[in-house]
């Protein structure tokens, strides 16, 4: 029996846009070399949540990772929303 795989071909327009948005993470939040974040962008299922999610997850060394969800896909977001969806805390 054969499997099949769906090859995961990386749009560079979604890396660079997952990179800006953790960048703009890093920065409002003054996070240094041992810390991480990630960022994901989630397809919302409910007709009500308008679509796209952006999920940043921030590690920092010794702490509980914390996640913050902006209401955008990544491409959409600037430095000012993350900063904005920063300050009003995380999960």
């Amino acid at each position: 029996m054969a499997l099949f795989f769906r090859s995961r071909v990386e749009d560079p327009a979604r890396a660079d846009a997952s990179r800006r948005v953790a960048a703009y993470a890093r920065e409002a939040l003054g996070l240094g070399e041992d810390d991480a974040v990630t960022v994901s962008e989630i397809a919302c299922g409910d007709p009500a949540c308008g679509g796209a999610e952006t999920v940043i997850l921030i590690m920092r060394a010794g702490a509980k990772t914390e996640a913050v969800k902006l209401l955008m896909p990544m491409a959409q977001a600037s430095a000012e929303d993350v900063a904005a969806a920063l300050a009003k805390g995380t999960d």
